[in-house]
């Protein structure tokens, strides 16, 4: 086929006028291109500057004492130099250090332990606990992995895992930080499909991650808790009773027997005990030489005054004969044998039928005075007297302790039990009691038989108590979800004697016979 020479020319025209078109086309198809990415890029660019900001300024808020200090910091370097700073910043120092040389106690109180909450809040908490956190499997995550099953013709199934879609993962939000002389309290907020209990479950776990002796839960709202980390042991020496007063002592009592002196808890706060009113009924368990005495002794130390004055009428029942015995004089009802011990709450049920007659329909709690004292009875070793004894006298003693202790609180009657073995075939009344202390005790299941269901878990640990630690022990009593480590204070025997002394003014008062006809012969 020949072409003609004018062909070819018109076919070249019509090529490079197609080619220019498209070059055309090209070069603005580009330019809408470029314009839609530079789009892209700057909204892209301004969501994360928008997000940036807000990040920064959540950050601002939430953390405004560093912020400030960050601003101020800046703005004295840029006014007055940056070596002012370091002069200022390094006499400063050097007036803490001083100031903690003098008087350490106001030092931790007023400084030291915002410094320490806010550099355990930066350094530690805040970057290292959502690690432990989800390592202990206390994060929430949402994973749906699908499954596609085929079968052929012949029954042969197979299956095939498409690939997981990771919606991502929730990690409970750490809101604050505070440091004390022992424990760093952490408060984190629950994310949905969490309860305080899970937190329960892993405090073990915890205290292993943070490498230390014990971590503890408490619940501060339905979807806040706290974790509590003990860095060191506040309760590792010896804490003493109160001095008893001296004989010259005025008989006003001064006394809050609501709240009567006790101890040293764990946080470093003093431990009170209520001996009268709510939760003043208490059944302490512990293993032959956890402190059990301790626990006895040290309040009515606290409350020697109250006691001198006949605002508190002490009762005994001591089936040992050994450990009241030793400070006789400050019990107007003592017993030691069974029957003697079913006379004393035979008199005790009196006096709680007559301040019923007395008050019922007047007044809903009587008012406790010297007309009308606190009846306070301990009882040493519950156990000897309502499991190992006649069953006869036993089945009379649990009837009338089981009155005192649902009765006795609005009339001014409080019982105080101790135990060795806390089983409920030892103390059938044992749920009787609002408030229970668990001392060393030789097997876990004693700790939920004391304290209830769940609080091993939640950090009673009372058998891993060392045999060195008397008087060392766990509180669970009302309005208390928590179990909070206690150390009860030390009474020698020279401070019972000197309680005694006290009490009697050295033996010329004689607390039974003032009881005229209510005394009971021990």
């Amino acid at each position: 086929m020949n072409l003609s020479p004018g062909f070819l020319v018109v076919a070249l025209g019509v090529l490079g006028l197609g080619v220019w078109v498209l070059h055309k086309i090209g070069r603005a198809l580009a330019s809408v291109v470029e314009a839609l990415a530079a789009m892209v890029v700057v909204f892209i660019a301004l969501w994360w500057a928008c997000k940036a900001a807000f990040w920064l300024l959540a950050q601002v808020v939430t953390r405004w004492r560093t912020s400030l200090a960050v601003v101020v910091a800046y703005l004295w370097c840029v006014w007055l130099g940056w070596l002012s700073l370091v002069l200022v910043l390094g006499g400063l120092a050097l007036i803490l250090a001083l100031w903690r040389l003098v008087d350490i106690v106001s030092f931790d109180q007023w400084c030291w332990r915002f410094l320490r909450s806010w550099w355990a809040r930066w350094a530690v908490y805040g970057r290292k606990l959502p690690g432990w956190l989800h390592a202990c499997g206390l994060s929430v995550r949402d994973d749906v992995l699908p499954v596609e099953v085929t079968v052929n013709l012949v029954g042969r199934r197979k299956a095939s895992r498409a690939t997981a879609r990771q919606a991502g993962v929730q990690m409970p939000k750490v809101l604050g930080v505070r440091s004390g002389p022992s424990w760093d309290e952490v408060r984190v907020q629950l994310v949905a499909g969490q309860k305080p209990e899970d937190f329960d479950e892993a405090a073990r776990a915890l205290a292993s991650a943070r490498r230390v002796a014990r971590c503890q839960v408490r619940e501060l709202e339905p979807n806040v808790v706290s974790v509590d980390f003990q860095r060191r042991d506040l309760l590792g020496s010896v804490v003493h009773s109160l001095p008893v007063p001296d004989l010259l002592a005025a008989d006003a009592t001064g006394v809050d027997l609501r709240r009567v002196w006790s101890g040293h808890t764990e946080y470093g706060h003093d431990w009170r005990v209520p001996l009268s009113g709510s939760g003043a009924h208490c059944l302490t368990a512990g293993a032959s030489g956890a402190g059990k005495n301790s626990v006895m002794w040290c309040p009515l130390v606290s409350a020697a005054s109250a006691i001198r004055s006949g605002v508190v009428r002490m009762s005994g029942i001591d089936p040992k004969g050994m450990e009241l015995a030793y400070g006789r004089g400050i019990f107007a009802r003592y017993a030691v044998s069974g029957k003697d011990a079913i006379e004393v709450l035979d008199d005790l049920v009196g006096t709680m039928e007559a301040r019923k007659a007395e008050f019922a329909g007047r007044l809903r709690m009587v008012p406790i005075s010297a007309e009308h004292p606190l009846e306070l009875l301990e009882f040493d070793e519950i156990g000897a007297l309502t499991k190992y004894t006649d069953r006869k006298i036993r089945d009379q003693i649990v009837e009338r302790v089981a009155l005192l202790t649902t009765q006795g609180r609005a009339l001014g009657i409080t019982v105080r039990g101790y135990v060795q073995e806390p089983t409920k075939d030892t103390v059938p009344v044992r749920e009787l009691f609002t408030r229970r202390v668990c001392l060393r005790v030789t097997s876990k299941t004693h700790v939920g038989m004391v304290l209830g269901d769940g609080a091993y878990e939640r950090g009673a640990w009372a058998n891993r108590i060392g045999d060195s630690e008397a008087g060392v022990g766990y509180v669970w009593g009302e309005g208390i979800r928590e179990p909070l480590r206690i150390r009860a204070g030390w009474v020698g025997d020279d401070t019972v004697k000197a309680l005694e002394h006290y009490v009697t003014n050295g033996g010329v008062v004689d607390l039974a016979a003032q009881r005229g006809t209510e005394g009971v012969a021990a």
